[in-house]
């Protein structure tokens, strides 16, 4: 895979400083967390990809057969691709820590690349994932951050917990954040994601 495997946004960082990927939720697109990433870590290289998967005219990073019901086949495709597309971006920034943060959607294509290319990613935010499935075991050592609403029609919480309950089990170091709410993100949600990410800003 290429640096152009995506139709992304670039915002070049400091030598040295993280890269920090941000992936944008069902319906979204390479602006939606773009400029609230270079605010989160203004030094570090910005990378947003755009979903190459379309539903309904919605870009997503894999398909799926219903709401909560994906089509296996192509989340394996979309996390080779994914994986490959930060790797090249890692090397030929020459960067340091490997960053991130991910919406929905854009939360299952990371934490997917998590389970299956660990060591991938130093650090992550997953805001509101499901994963409606068992993961497979791996060794883990990342630190993540999980945001999650008590609400949440499309991710339950059990299957929120048994998510971070797998990352934990795994060996990562996992901070989960709820709020009372449903499929939005709201304000203790970005001053978890803050606080979570004030070791990389510097």
């Amino acid at each position: 895979m290429t640096i152009d495997s995506y139709i992304h946004k670039l915002r070049p960082g400091k030598p040295g400083a993280p890269i920090f990927f941000v992936f944008h939720g069902t319906g979204g697109d390479e602006n939606q967390f773009f400029d609230f990433a270079g605010r989160l870590l203004p030094k570090a290289t910005i990378v947003s990809p755009l979903g190459d998967v379309s539903e309904h005219g919605a870009a997503r990073f894999f398909r799926r057969k219903a709401e909560g019901l994906y089509d296996m086949e192509d989340l394996a495709r979309a996390t080779k691709r994914m994986a490959g597309f930060v790797s090249a971006h890692r090397e030929q920034a020459e960067a340091g820590p490997v960053i991130g943060l991910g919406f929905s959607n854009g939360a299952n294509i990371l934490a997917n690349v998590l389970i299956e290319q660990p060591g991938l990613f130093d650090a992550s935010v997953l805001m509101h994932p499901l994963i409606p499935f068992a993961p497979k075991p791996r060794a883990g050592h990342s630190k993540l951050l999980v945001t999650a609403g008590e609400r949440d029609p499309i991710c339950p919480v059990p299957l929120t917990q048994a998510l971070v309950d797998y990352f934990s089990a795994q060996g990562d170091a996992v901070t989960l954040e709820w709020h009372p709410g449903g499929h939005e993100i709201r304000p203790n949600e970005i001053e978890a994601v803050k606080a979570f990410l004030a070791d990389y800003g510097v």
